[in-house]
Order: C-alpha cells, then sequence, then structure tokens
C-alpha cells in the first residue's frame, strides 16, 4: 500500500480542511487497533465521536463539530482506517477489525465512553461497536444505516434493496471499481453524492472536497474494501459468526436518523432495527431529505442530534 505519511498520499489542503463559521479546529492522530487514525476535534464535555460514510471522510460532519461544541459536548470526527487522514493498511477492513478501530481511538482520546454518531458505513460500524464493546458506548445515533442483521437479510430477500444497492455488487470486481472511482478526478464521486441526495444536495465545492479526497492514493481500494468484506463474507464462516455475533442486543439509548428519499437505503429496510435495541429507542424521519441528512439540512439534523443527546430519559 502507499505509505500515507508522504506528501503525495496525504496533502493538507486535501485532509486537514477549514470548517464553517470560522471555528479552528483541531487536527491531530492518535494510535489505535495498530493503526494511526486522523481526527478533528472542537469543544469540551463529554465525548461525541462522528463516523463518517462512503464516499467522503471526516469533513462531512463540518457543521455538526460545531453545533455539538456549542452545545457543550467535546465532538471528534475520526477518519476511518483507510480513509482521509487515517492509514491505509494492507488489511483489517471486517466491521469487527473497525468497530475496534472505533474503540480504541475513545480509549486513546482518554474517555471511559462516547456518544457514537455514524452515517451510512459509520452508522453499520457504530451498531457493531455498540453490541462488541457495551462498556465503551453511552449512546448511539444511526444515519442512513439499518441493523446489520438487518442489512444482510435484506440485500439477500429484498429485490428493491438489492437494486438500490447495486454499487456494492459492482464493488466485489477485482480493481475496475477503483479505477472507476478516480477516473476523471473522481468524477463518479460527484455523480453518487448528487443522486442519492435529496433536493436538497451539497453545493458543487462540498462534491469537488470529497472528489479530491477519494484521489489520494489507495483511498479508493480501502473506501470499497469493507463492502467486498460485507457481501463475500454472507456464506463464509466469518461473516456467518458475525451474524450471529451481531444478535446481541444493543443495550444504550439509540437514535435512528433517516432521509424519506433515500435511494440508497429503503425506508422499509432500515424501519425495524429497533428489534435488536434493548434500551430507549427513536426514529425520526427526515421528510424531503436523502441519504445525507445531516448535510442536506444539517440546522434540523443537529439540533434532533443535540436535544435527543442531552434528553436524560429518551423514551421509546
Amino acid at each position: 500500500m502507499t505509505d500515507p505519511s508522504t506528501p503525495s498520499a496525504q496533502p493538507a489542503s486535501v485532509v486537514r480542511l477549514d470548517i464553517p463559521g470560522g471555528r479552528e479546529v483541531t487536527h491531530r492522530d492518535v494510535a489505535a487497533n495498530g493503526a494511526r487514525f486522523h481526527i478533528a476535534e472542537l469543544g469540551d464535555g463529554p465525548l461525541v465521536l462522528l463516523l463518517h460514510g462512503f464516499p467522503q471522510f471526516w469533513w462531512t460532519w463540518r457543521h455538526q463539530l460545531t453545533a455539538l461544541a456549542d452545545a457543550g459536548f467535546r465532538a471528534v470526527a475520526m477518519d476511518l482506517r483507510g480513509v482521509g487522514g487515517s492509514d491505509r493498511t494492507p488489511r483489517g477492513y471486517d466491521p469487527a477489525n473497525l468497530a475496534l478501530d472505533i474503540t480504541g481511538v475513545i480509549r486513546s482520546l482518554g474517555e471511559p465512553d462516547a456518544a457514537l454518531v455514524g452515517h451510512d458505513l459509520g452508522g453499520y460500524l457504530a451498531w457493531t461497536a455498540a453490541a462488541m464493546r457495551p462498556k465503551l458506548v453511552r449512546r448511539l445515533a444511526v444515519v442512513s444505516m439499518p441493523h446489520p442483521r438487518h442489512w444482510r437479510a435484506a440485500m439477500l430477500s429484498d429485490v428493491r434493496q438489492t437494486r438500490a444497492s447495486s454499487y456494492i455488487w459492482g464493488f466485489q470486481r477485482p480493481w475496475l471499481p477503483e479505477r472507476r472511482l478516480i477516473a476523471d478526478d473522481g468524477a463518479l464521486v460527484g455523480r453518487l453524492i448528487r443522486e442519492w441526495s435529496g433536493p436538497r444536495l451539497p453545493d458543487d465545492d462540498t462534491i469537488e472536497a470529497y472528489q479530491r479526497a477519494m484521489c489520494v492514493p489507495s483511498t479508493a481500494h480501502c473506501a470499497i474494501e469493507p463492502y467486498r468484506w460485507m457481501v463475500r463474507s454472507m456464506a463464509r464462516p466469518d461473516g456467518i459468526q458475525f451474524n450471529r455475533r451481531m444478535k446481541r442486543p444493543v443495550r444504550v439509548p439509540t437514535l435512528h436518523l433517516h432521509g424519506s428519499l433515500d435511494p440508497v437505503t429503503r425506508t422499509r429496510t432500515a424501519a425495524g432495527s429497533g428489534e435488536y435495541v434493548e434500551a430507549p429507542y427513536r426514529w425520526r424521519l427526515f421528510d424531503g431529505l436523502g441519504h445525507f441528512p445531516h448535510e442536506e439540512d444539517p440546522g434540523a439534523f443537529s439540533t434532533e442530534l443535540i436535544n435527543w443527546l442531552k434528553d436524560p430519559e429518551p423514551d421509546r
């Protein structure tokens, strides 16, 4: 793999961006689970760890970093393994190991626990971390992603969800998906974000930032690898074992957020994930938003999230 510490692999102008409002976010690297992870941090208080999805990196949470810090939280957005400013390792992209990356970052930050907020793949990993390391997860908020067992069942039995996730099936081919993602300066990344968003899609400058980040050497391959594992492991012992492990109920208050126009993860697929939660579970559907509600309407999203984080007794 390309050495991510070289200037050509991790240009500061691509990864360590500013956030809106003139606030100075702190960028630094932390060690966890045998790798190095880039984080962007703002504020003081209880830790809220933000996990991005595909095809993005930490910067997708730029609006929430400010809102959470102003609300009295220590907001930290991390780059997942292989993406943004984090290490691009040759292996380790199964969800169990990626979840250990997340819980390892919590420990490296010196915190006893964190509220996890995950979107898309980050949501899948947040579900996993809450089931595997419940003592390190104080609360759980998942965006645009069903529980892993619901996701697996839908991919195998729901024709409409299978069709909506056609890009994941396309990722199973070797090398070609990586080449397509970085062709024409990452044009496919921009097209996917536009197609997956609702009417309030991100602006061109925002989309261009994601395109540039995907073109950092080795990023496309690392970003695809988790999806290859999720499909190819379905009939393998490691995938079957992971699916069984995910029967463990989530025992922390959980907020499940979804856009009504999400074309990637159908509402029917996401709804019902509360059956795996043995704690207060709140479902919130954002009308008129697509796959990226935290970017399409950051004000409404942040308000919903912060109100729930501050609620001492979130009810079912």
